[in-house]
């Protein structure tokens, strides 16, 4: 059996078999690839910066086409204000190259527009509440930044834990306990660049993501390429099963035709 899988037309077959087999594999393992891709998210576009004013509200949520948006917003800070948001890490490199590691705190600063009303800007993060940096910047600035919706406010018990000047969360419905005096807009800025420029680490905040459907036909390819090789092994153990048996017909069929009856002998 095993010269006959050994002949030199059944080896051809095998490496054919065997070319086939890794072709259609990865073939197929490649429009899998490309079902899991067309799933993910992508990037949608970005529109220039518009003011805060158009896209954020009084009393109002913001609509899902205002989150991750690019704003502005002019105004003052109120410093005595300004809050510490816990347990945050900073995932952008620092001013100077320095890289930010750890854990350490938002700064998140009211900025009073001009019509009176309020936005929260977390104008960066700092490794420490002591930090210089820290520090609230007089007078009027222009703060560039995406609009992020408020966070969940599922940590009141641990804010109560917290020392004074520190929250767990940027959450509208406590900051307008926090700050009564103020008219506050829903959501916040995280602020990407400050005129006059700001000396603290900036916060990462992604751009706007829109998700996209799965291309089910790439599914269905890769599925095709694997049936395919799996076809190629049924056809490859059909012919070599077959070249079997007529191998080993010929040889239980005699060499020879069997020999005559020998003659009677002569009386």
């Amino acid at each position: 059996m095993l010269r006959t899988l050994l002949a030199p037309r059944l080896v051809v077959l095998h490496l054919l078999v065997i070319g086939v087999l890794v072709s259609f594999t990865f073939l197929g393992r490649w429009q899998l690839g490309v079902f899991e891709a067309s799933g993910a998210p992508r990037r949608a576009p970005d529109p220039a910066p518009v003011s805060v004013t158009e896209l954020a509200q009084v009393g109002r949520h913001l609509t899902g086409a205002a989150i991750s948006r690019q704003v502005t917003a002019t105004g003052t800070y109120d410093a005595a204000n300004q809050l510490l948001v816990a347990d945050r890490v900073a995932d952008v490199a620092a001013p100077g190259g320095r890289a930010a590691k750890g854990s350490g705190f938002w700064l998140l600063t009211p900025l009073r527009l001009a019509d009176g009303t309020t936005i929260p800007v977390v104008r960066g993060w700092v490794a420490t509440a002591a930090d210089a940096a820290a520090a609230v910047p007089e007078g009027s600035v222009t703060v560039t930044g995406r609009l992020r919706p408020a966070e969940q406010t599922d940590d009141v018990m641990r804010n109560g834990n917290l020392p004074r000047g520190q929250v767990a969360t940027v959450s509208t419905a406590e900051l307008i306990n926090t700050w009564p005096d103020a008219r506050l807009r829903d959501g916040f800025v995280v602020m990407s660049a400050q005129e006059p420029p700001s000396r603290v680490t900036p916060v990462a905040a992604p751009p706007p993501t829109i998700g996209s459907g799965f291309n089910w036909k790439n599914l269905a390819y890769a599925l095709q390429w694997w049936i395919f090789a799996l076809f190629a092994v049924y056809m490859w153990f059909h012919f070599v099963r077959d070249d079997l048996r007529r191998r080993r017909k010929g040889e239980e069929r005699p060499d020879s035709e069997p020999a005559e009856p020998a003659a009677r002998a002569e009386v």
